[in-house]
C-alpha cells in the first residue's frame, strides 16, 4: 500500500534538521561570506532568490558538469545557473570561441556578423523570420510586451496565475500570489508581486489559471477588444514543471486570434532545454511572438525576441522602440553561435534524452519500490521530481504539495554531492557534458532518502 504526504509528517523535521546541521558544519566559509556580504549587498546576495534556507552557497569555479564550492565541496550541477548552462560549464568551444573576440575586441555597439548568424539559426528552430537581440529573459518578455501592445493598439495582457516572466512591472502580477488574497480559482486576483509596482499598472494584466481555457475564454468576453496578447510559459517551470495538457496551447493561440490578440511564448527556460526547437517545436504550436534566452547564450548575459514578419514590422516602422547598448554584443554572439551551431546539435539531443531515460527508470523505480506519493517529468536537458501523487496542471495543485519535502531532497542531493536550484520546484537542468554516471548520483542520492523517508 502506497505511503501518504501525512504518513511522512513526522519524519521529515528530523531529517531535515539532521540533513541541515550537516550542511553547515561543511560549509563554514560560505557563513562567512554570507555573513560579510551584507555589510555592501542587499541581503546578502546579487539576486534575491540566492538567499535561500539554509544558508546561500557560494561557488568558486565549475568545469563540465561540475562545480565546487567555496569550501572545496564538489558537486554534480543540476541548478546550472537556473537552467542557463546546458552546454556545461568552460566547454572548451565556448571558452576558445570568446578568448578569441575578447583579443578582437568586447563591446562595439554597433553590429557584428555572429548577429546574422544567430539570428538565422533562431529563424531555423523556432518558425519565426524575424529577430531582435536582447540581455535576460526579463529584457525579452518586456519587449515581446511591448511589441504585441504597439501592434494591436491595445494595452491589457492575460497571464498564468504563478508564472515568472521577468523582473518588470507588467508581469510582476500573482507571481505564487499568497493563498489568502489570490481570489477564486476560476477568476484569480491580480496582485503585485513587491510593493513599487504602480496599481494602474497591475490593472492592465488579467490573471487566469494554466490548463484552463474556459477560464481564458471568460477574460476575453470581460474586456473585449482591449487585450494585446495572452503572454503563456507553453510549459510552467517556476512551480515544479507543469506540463499543458493535449491542445491546449493551440486552444489558446485560437482564442487570441479569434478576439484579434497575440500569443506569445515565454521560453527563457524552455527554448532549446526541451528541444532544438523548445516548447514551440515539442508541443507543435508556433506562437505569434517568441521570447528567448538562458540556454541559447552559453553561459553569457543574453536574449532575444522574435516573430512574425508582420508583428515584428513595428520596429522597422518606428511604431515600437527596441534598443539596448548591449544587444548583440559580440562576446554574447560568439558564445550563442558556436552553442546554438556547433554544440546543441543532434547528438546532443540524444544524450539528452538517453540521460532522461536514466533518471525516469531509476526514480520511478525507487519511488514505485518505496511506495511513495511522488512522480517524475523529465523532457530532454529538464525535468523534476513532484511531490505529489497526481499531476499538477496549475498554481492551485501545486499548492497541496507539502514543500518540506522538496527542501529536504535539496538538503539530501546537496550534502551528497549534488547542487540543485533552492526553492520547492525541484527542477533540473542537465548538460552535454553530465554523465550517465553523474544522473545516477542523483538517482542513488533521492533513494536514500527515499529510504530513510520509509524507515
Amino acid at each position: 500500500m502506497s505511503t501518504s504526504v501525512e504518513m511522512l509528517t513526522d519524519v521529515v523535521p528530523k531529517l531535515i534538521e539532521r540533513e541541515e546541521d550537516r550542511f553547515r558544519a561543511s560549509r563554514k566559509e560560505s557563513d562567512r561570506m554570507w555573513r560579510e556580504a551584507p555589510e555592501f549587498i542587499s541581503k546578502g546576495v546579487p539576486s534575491s532568490f540566492q538567499a535561500a534556507a539554509p544558508q546561500p552557497l557560494f561557488v568558486d569555479h565549475g568545469k563540465g558538469s561540475r562545480v565546487w564550492d567555496v569550501d572545496g565541496n564538489e558537486y554534480v550541477d543540476f541548478h546550472n545557473g537556473f537552467g542557463v548552462m546546458v552546454v556545461g560549464h568552460a566547454h572548451p568551444k565556448i571558452t576558445d570561441a570568446i578568448k578569441r573576440q575578447i583579443d578582437r575586441g568586447s563591446h562595439f555597439a554597433q553590429p557584428v556578423e555572429d548577429g546574422i548568424v544567430v539570428a538565422r539559426e533562431l529563424a531555423r528552430r523556432f518558425g519565426q523570420p524575424k529577430w531582435r537581440f536582447t540581455n535576460s529573459g526579463t529584457e525579452s518578455t518586456l519587449d515581446a510586451v511591448r511589441i504585441a501592445r504597439g501592434f494591436t493598439g491595445r494595452d491589457r495582457l492575460i497571464k498564468m496565475e504563478a508564472s515568472y516572466h521577468g523582473h518588470h512591472d507588467a508581469l510582476m502580477v500573482s507571481v505564487e500570489p499568497p493563498p489568502d488574497r489570490m481570489g477564486p480559482a476560476d477568476h484569480p486576483a491580480s496582485l503585485p508581486q513587491s510593493e513599487g509596482i504602480p496599481r494602474a499598472v497591475v490593472e492592465l494584466t488579467t490573471v487566469v489559471p494554466f490548463n484552463d481555457t474556459g477560464a481564458l475564454e471568460q477574460a476575453f468576453k470581460e474586456h473585449e477588444g482591449a487585450v494585446a496578447a495572452v503572454i503563456v510559459e507553453p510549459a510552467m517551470m517556476n512551480v515544479g514543471f507543469v506540463l499543458p495538457d493535449q491542445g491546449y496551447l493551440g486552444h489558446v493561440k485560437e482564442i487570441a486570434h479569434r478576439h484579434g490578440a497575440l500569443l506569445i511564448f515565454d521560453e527563457v527556460k524552455t527554448g532549446v532545454t526541451i528541444a532544438p526547437g523548445g516548447a514551440t517545436e515539442r508541443f507543435g504550436v508556433t506562437p505569434d511572438v517568441i521570447a528567448l534566452a538562458k540556454a541559447i547564450g552559453g553561459g553569457i548575459p543574453c536574449g532575444a525576441v522574435g516573430g512574425r514578419e508582420d508583428v515584428m514590422a513595428v520596429i522597422e516602422e518606428k511604431r515600437v522602440a527596441q534598443m539596448g547598448t548591449f544587444n548583440g554584443n559580440p562576446l554574447t554572439m560568439a558564445a550563442a553561435r558556436v552553442t546554438l551551431l556547433e554544440i546543441l546539435d543532434a547528438k546532443a539531443y540524444a544524450h539528452f534524452d538517453a540521460l532522461a531515460e536514466t533518471l525516469q527508470g531509476g526514480l520511478d523505480e525507487a519511488i514505485a519500490r518505496h511506495e511513495l506519493p511522488f512522480h517524475v517529468i523529465t523532457m530532454a536537458a529538464r525535468g523534476g521530481v513532484t511531490y505529489r501523487a497526481q499531476r499538477v496542471r496549475n498554481y492551485r495543485d501545486y499548492l497541496e504539495i507539502d514543500k518540506s519535502l522538496a527542501y529536504l531532497s535539496w538538503l539530501y542531493q546537496s550534502n551528497r554531492g549534488v547542487l540543485m536550484a533552492p526553492g520547492a520546484e525541484e527542477n533540473w537542468t542537465l548538460s552535454v557534458q553530465h554523465s550517465e554516471a553523474d544522473v545516477q548520483r542523483y538517482v542513488d542520492n533521492f533513494d536514500a532518502m527515499a529510504t530513510d523517508l520509509r524507515r
